[in-house]
């Protein structure tokens, strides 16, 4: 049986927020609660692609302390983490 949309979005709300790096926890969660529902099911389905990487890589590209790699250069949802504007208080 396939996930409805309410649940994935459920899913994907609490893996943003509790994947083991407090630090890539409140970037993914925070940006996750402001988007998650107005993006389509592709979308859903990218970040979802990115939640399969490694914590550690993830923070590190958001940061910038290693290059993305090229499947995430052109990538909507990449793009959108690295723009997002993350308030201060929360990483």
């Amino acid at each position: 049986m396939s996930e409805t949309r309410e649940i994935k979005i459920k899913r994907l709300l609490y893996q943003t927020w509790y994947r083991g790096c407090k630090e890539t926890d409140r970037i993914l969660g925070t940006f996750a609660k402001e988007n998650i529902h107005n993006f389509s099911d592709d979308e859903i389905a990218r970040l979802e692609e990115i939640m399969l990487e490694d914590d550690k890589d993830i923070f590190n590209w958001l940061t910038e302390k290693e290059p993305l790699p090229e499947k995430y250069k052109n990538h909507d949802i990449m793009a959108k983490l690295m723009e997002f504007d993350f308030p201060s208080s929360n990483v």
